[in-house]
């Protein structure tokens, strides 16, 4: 595969050996996951045998949003390798530490430590924490933020059919993104898909080919594998608005889903701990009404994508949900 750019051609390189791609990973961490990131090169700094006796490439906080911050099990695989034999029993693994609240307390226990006797890991957490508990915040992130992010260096065709298969763990717990690495001389260029700024949206670009499906989604597909505090905030969120309203239509679709009046007001992303409200509201003006949830700024493609000014409110417990119901309620009487 070759990439034209500034008029120079560069080749892409092959990785022959998985260590070496995880290498590339640790150093351009910054590059590839953002300066608000913090990861952990967990096979070199922790050892623990709490993930289902596998140890994963890395450890990754992203604190872009200081309030709603996410944790992520980070594993590196070529696409070179078999999907059946070795990514798809390694990343299962995952899954099972998630569900295991003592593999949790153990992993909670050993990155504090790390942390503790890392004077620059430390000195980074505090940039971002102030006065706030090193340990505390790793493990109100961890109980709340459950991901996967696969990191490969090309494409698996095996990938988006378990995906959709294994909806509640696959589908709602593995990020994925595919970096490629070109030369030129001494010159190297790395492509990244999609953006790790929002990684969480990513999926939603596939539903342009997925309307062409014949195929029906309904809520139960959406809350297959979700916690009760999930499906309770959605069920009271329906209920005030079809009170409001009761010609609301609510609109199952692969990757959401939509509140329909005479067009789309908002969109339902059901994740196993937390909600992303997507409305069609900027977030400037969201956060005029919204103060004791996140809102998450979305780049100009994913508002693209959802036809207008637009952002994310994030939802991950039944406190304070009238102010939510108060926006929702405002932009049905508008629409």
């Amino acid at each position: 595969m070759k990439l034209f750019t500034n008029n120079k051609t560069y080749s892409q390189f092959q990785f022959d050996k998985e260590v070496d791609f995880e290498r590339e990973v640790v150093l351009s961490s910054k590059q590839f996951f953002g300066a608000n990131s913090i990861y952990i090169d967990a096979k070199r700094k922790i050892e623990t045998k709490s993930l289902g006796n596998s140890i994963p490439d890395g450890f990754l906080f992203d604190l872009s949003d200081k309030e709603s911050p996410e944790f992520y099990i980070v594993e590196v695989e070529l696409a070179k390798h078999d999907f059946y034999n070795h990514i798809f029993p390694q990343i299962t693994k995952f899954f099972g530490f998630y569900k295991n609240p003592k593999s949790q307390n153990d992993l909670i226990e050993k990155i504090f430590s790390f942390i503790t006797n890392d004077s620059d890991i430390k000195k980074e957490f505090k940039k971002h924490l102030g006065e706030k508990e090193i340990y505390k915040f790793i493990k109100d992130t961890i109980e709340r933020s459950q991901n996967i992010l696969l990191v490969i260096d090309g494409d698996k065709k095996e990938l988006p059919e378990i995906m959709e298969t294994y909806s509640d763990t696959w589908g709602k717990m593995v990020k994925l993104i595919l970096i490629k690495k070109f030369f030129n001389n001494g010159d190297t260029i790395y492509t990244m898909h999609p953006d790790f700024e929002n990684i969480e949206f990513a999926d939603i670009e596939n539903e342009i080919s997925a309307d062409m499906e014949d195929v029906e989604y309904s809520e139960d597909y959406h809350f297959d594998g979700v916690s009760e505090t999930v499906r309770q905030i959605y069920g009271d969120l329906k209920a005030d608005l079809i009170k409001a309203n009761s010609s609301l239509i609510f609109n199952p679709q692969k990757y959401y889903i939509s509140i329909r009046k005479d067009r789309n007001i908002a969109f339902f992303i059901i994740g196993r701990k937390k909600i992303r409200l997507v409305v069609m509201q900027s977030d400037e003006e969201t956060r005029k009404e919204i103060s004791q949830h996140p809102v998450k700024t979305l780049t100009a493609g994913v508002q693209k994508f959802w036809n207008g000014p637009s952002c994310a409110i994030m939802i991950d417990a039944m406190e304070y949900l009238n102010e939510v119901k108060t926006l929702l309620r405002k932009l049905v009487a508008k629409n």
